[in-house]
């Protein structure tokens, strides 16, 4: 127990976050909003190793530092898909992925 909140609560809290990142990523049709239901995918996951060590191993960093890496590759993430998607502004003068379509050929 952290300070009155169980760990009930966190998982209860990263499920809604995961979820609500994956009902966005299914049902959005504009990548920066796609983009940001995967950034909550991934803070679900931070959460989770986050709790998940200070439940099993108190004393432990592991599920900080898995944390902070999952922070690092979301950030290199974004800056890549904002680039993509500036780009992608730049030739469609849209973000829909419907226009990403014709992509593929």
């Amino acid at each position: 127990m952290i300070q009155g909140i169980g760990v009930t609560d966190f998982f209860i809290i990263s499920t809604l976050m995961f979820f609500i990142g994956v009902y966005g990523f299914i049902t959005r049709k504009n990548l920066i909003t796609i983009l940001i239901a995967i950034e909550l995918i991934l803070n679900a996951v931070a959460i989770n190793f986050v709790i998940i060590n200070k439940y099993l191993y108190p004393e432990g960093l592991h599920g900080q530092i898995f944390s902070i890496f999952i922070i690092a590759v979301a950030a290199a993430e974004v800056a890549i898909a904002i680039a993509i998607v500036i780009d992608f502004y730049r030739t469609h003068k849209s973000v829909s992925v419907e226009e990403g379509e014709m992509m593929k050929y």
